[in-house]
Formats: C-alpha cells, sequence, structure tokens
C-alpha cells in the first residue's frame, strides 16, 4: 500500500500540470519531496479552517491544478489523514493521534495521571487552571480547565507560548538554568509593557522564583489577566510540570490560592514519585520473566 501511494505521488510530479508548472526532471527524490510538499500544503490549508473544504478552494489556495488536489486528497483520505464529507474535505482523526504524539509519551501520561489535581485545583477556585511542560524554551499546554468565568486566556491545549512571559514558563525556567540562558540569549519577548526584557532582572526573577517556589504572570501576556503557578517536582530536583491558576486582575487573588497550589503540586509530584516506583519495581520482574521464557 505505501509504495503503491508512493508511486502514485510520484506519478503526480511527472504528469506535467496544465499550467505548464509542473515538474519535468528526472529526480526521483526530488519529485517524492514535491508531492509530499504538496501534500502537506493541502493539509495545512485544511488546518486553517473549522469547516469542510472544497477541492477547487483548495487548489486555489495552494496553486495545485484540481486534478492534483483531487488525487493527492484520495491518497491522504485512504490514510485517515483527511476525511471526504459529500465533495469537500477536512481534516481526519488519523492527524490527532499523530499530533498528540509530538511530544512523545511524557505529556500524555501527565495529562492522565495529574487531571484529579487540576479538578481539584479548579474547584477549589473557580478559576482557569493549566498543566504545561516546557518545551526548549516554550512551554507546552499539557491540559486546562475553566469554567463559565474564565480568564480569557490565549492558551488551548497544545499550545505553545514563550516561557519567559509566562508563570508556568517562569516556573519551569528557574530550575533549568541552560533553558534559561538560551531564552534569554534569544531575546526576551516583549507581549506586553510589564514583560520582563532585562536579563539581568529576569535571572533576579528567577532565583526569587527558586527561593520562595511560586512564579507570576503579572499582565504579561495578555492585559488584564494574571497569573500564578508551581513547578511539579521530580527526581533529582527537576520540575517535569507546572500547574497555574489564571484569572482576572483584581478577581484573582494569589496570596489567597498559593497555600493551595503549592499543596496540590507537591501531592501531584508525590503520585508521580509513586507512579515511578511502581513502574521501576515492574520491569524488573518483566524482564526476568522475558529471560526465562
Amino acid at each position: 500500500m505505501v509504495a503503491q501511494e508512493c508511486a502514485e505521488a510520484n506519478m503526480l510530479d511527472r504528469t506535467p500540470t496544465t499550467d505548464g508548472t509542473g515538474p519535468t526532471g528526472s529526480d526521483t527524490s526530488r519529485e517524492q519531496q514535491t508531492a509530499v510538499d504538496k501534500a502537506l500544503t493541502l493539509l495545512m490549508s485544511l488546518a486553517q479552517e473549522d469547516r469542510e473544504v472544497g477541492v477547487s478552494e483548495l487548489a486555489r489556495r495552494t496553486s495545485l491544478t484540481k486534478s492534483t488536489a483531487f488525487r493527492l486528497l484520495g491518497i491522504l483520505q485512504r490514510n485517515d489523514v483527511v476525511e471526504r464529507v459529500g465533495s469537500s474535505y477536512r481534516l481526519g482523526p488519523q492527524l490527532f493521534d499523530i499530533g498528540r504524539r509530538v511530544y512523545g509519551p511524557t505529556p500524555l501520561m501527565l495529562q492522565e495521571r495529574l487531571l484529579p489535581f487540576l479538578t481539584e485545583l479548579y474547584v477549589l477556585t473557580q478559576e482557569t487552571v493549566h498543566l504545561a511542560v516546557l518545551h526548549r524554551t516554550d512551554v507546552m499546554y499539557v491540559n486546562k480547565l475553566h469554567g463559565h468565568r474564565r480568564a480569557r486566556t490565549p492558551t488551548r491545549i497544545g499550545s505553545r507560548m514563550p516561557a519567559s512571559c509566562t508563570a508556568v514558563g517562569k516556573a519551569l525556567l528557574a530550575f533549568d538554568h541552560d533553558a534559561a540562558e538560551q531564552a534569554i540569549a534569544g531575546g526576551l519577548p516583549a507581549p506586553m509593557e510589564n514583560s520582563v526584557t532585562d536579563p539581568e532582572d529576569f535571572r533576579a526573577e528567577l532565583a526569587r522564583i527558586r527561593q520562595e517556589g511560586i512564579a507570576y504572570d503579572r499582565e504579561e501576556i495578555l492585559p488584564g489577566v494574571s497569573c500564578v503557578a508551581v513547578p511539579v517536582m521530580g527526581a533529582g530536583g527537576r520540575p517535569v510540570a507546572a500547574v497555574s491558576v489564571s484569572g482576572a486582575t483584581g478577581r484573582l487573588d494569589p496570596a489567597r490560592i498559593a497555600p493551595e497550589l503549592r499543596r496540590i503540586a507537591f501531592e501531584a509530584a508525590r503520585e508521580l514519585g509513586a507512579t515511578t516506583r511502581l513502574r521501576a519495581r515492574r520491569e524488573p520482574a518483566t524482564s526476568q520473566q522475558t529471560a526465562a521464557a
């Protein structure tokens, strides 16, 4: 099936397009890359919409001929990467499964294991609650809970933000010297007037976070929204994630929330530690059973 699809993709590029722009060279690897490029262009165009899109519209957006777009969409459809709805198309379920694995198994494990703690935090605060992990110099949001009076945050599950502008990011950078220095070397972004952009001021804030164990976002990513976060510590004194509470500035009281936030993060870390120890005990037993067999 894969070989057949690759052959079909190559044929798409060997056949000159009606507008005269199709490739005519004999370099097979270049032809394959061109076909993949075209397929990815179609996927990215579909990703910009919350609705189904017709072939003619997709062809216009991607500068492909209608016949090329139609045949590529057929290949993608057979692999569940896109779905056909009548004469239109939308992204398929296989992309969701692939996307969940982009950052490896750890975020998925954290999302599942720490959901009860995020739920408890939301019940206590009735504010927007986040779970995030560090990805290079960004934070990636693993989970998010909110109610009817949720804060107007720019975050969603799976999205990324510059770590230096967020409470969860600063809570994680404070305990990762290399990542913090990379963030500083890359230039600290300033989405808001309150964002910390001076390297020495930022290092001083990270030092305070290491001492107090709590980080703040004082309208540094969005006007009118504040946030307080703490790290969830793992083995070796390094955080594996951070949890936060976000709310409207003035309504959110960090001093009131901080004790419960620290307690829940501590209990979450203890749960992760117990899970890790249990897995470590099981793995030697499994290895012994495999060797014996």
